[in-house]
């Protein structure tokens, strides 16, 4: 969390939400979610819709961003089926490639995926989604039904973002990101961190390659972890370190621990290097890698 950009971005908010969202961001556990029941209250104190309410937090989701790089803080909303908002904000890493930085609505998508969300609604955004995440989310289903909010904008969908989409199915591939899946995965480790690891590399979304891979981090008390997700166009693929990454910031988790643990089965791709090559900008353990 970015507390001088949350000390700027608060009073941006509707002035009857100021205080219910320092509570929020105050409550431990901490996870950026909101119940459908908080949604719903927040809407009767702010007197706004639903629609209205999620282009009226985004100040508040992009200070969960860390742009060393950019300085450019970008805020991202998505409602799953369930009703629960999850947020997500670009992440960035300094000493690392930018091919490795999380775009916001990679990072609200896979929060939510993480969760088990097997459908989305509608996201919001503070800007444009760049090409490079409407490829991405074009991953979740070929209707590209899902709904986009904008700022000063109408609500589109993403079809109307992404004509003529490429996708898993020019691929002829069946899978889609959040479809439900669970690849037979396990190791005779007993090990609780190699163990979760496995767990993330058996939730893995790579109808291209095969590789199946998983991360595992040990941050203070929690274990945190991450689960490799391709895309149709390779690039937009999100590899396993990052997602972890992802719910350690929605999490308000430090980016600090003391093992790192790469659960992978390999097919065409190995995740090994660049999984070490991001730990290394990081200042993370080297990880270790636990073949399945």
């Amino acid at each position: 969390m970015n507390n001088t950009l949350l000390a700027a971005s608060l009073p941006l908010l509707p002035s009857a939400l100021q205080q219910p969202a320092t509570d929020w961001l105050a409550t431990r556990p901490f996870a950026a979610r909101l119940a459908p029941e908080q949604v719903q209250h927040w809407c009767a104190l702010s007197g706004l819709d639903k629609d209205q309410l999620m282009l009226a937090l985004l100040p508040l989701a992009r200070c969960f961003a860390h742009a060393s790089i950019s300085d450019f803080y970008v805020g991202a909303i998505v409602e799953g089926q369930s009703g629960i908002w999850y947020f997500g904000a670009n992440q960035e890493f300094a000493g690392a490639t930018l091919g490795m930085t999380i775009h916001a609505e990679q990072c609200a998508i896979n929060h939510a995926r993480q969760q088990g969300e097997q459908q989305l609604v509608t996201l919001a955004v503070n800007y444009s989604p760049c090409g490079y995440c409407r490829q991405f989310m074009s991953e979740i289903s070929q209707d590209l039904s899902l709904r986009v909010l904008l700022p000063g904008r109408p609500a589109l969908t993403l079809a109307d973002y992404l004509p003529d989409a490429f996708g898993p199915w020019d691929l002829d591939k069946e899978e889609r990101l959040l479809a439900p899946r669970q690849h037979s995965l396990a190791t005779t480790s007993t090990d609780p961190l190699h163990q979760a690891a496995a767990k993330a590399a058996s939730q893995s979304h790579a109808p291209y390659t095969g590789t199946l891979a998983g991360v595992a981090l040990q941050m203070g008390s929690q274990v945190v972890t991450g689960t490799y997700l391709e895309n149709a166009a390779y690039n937009p693929s999100l590899p396993p370190l990052q997602g972890a990454l992802i719910q350690a910031a929605m999490a308000g988790i430090p980016w600090q621990a003391s093992r790192l643990v790469l659960a992978q089965r390999q097919g065409k791709v190995d995740l090994k290097e660049s999984t070490a090559q991001l730990a290394k900008a990081l200042g993370l353990p080297a990880p270790q890698v636990l073949p399945l």
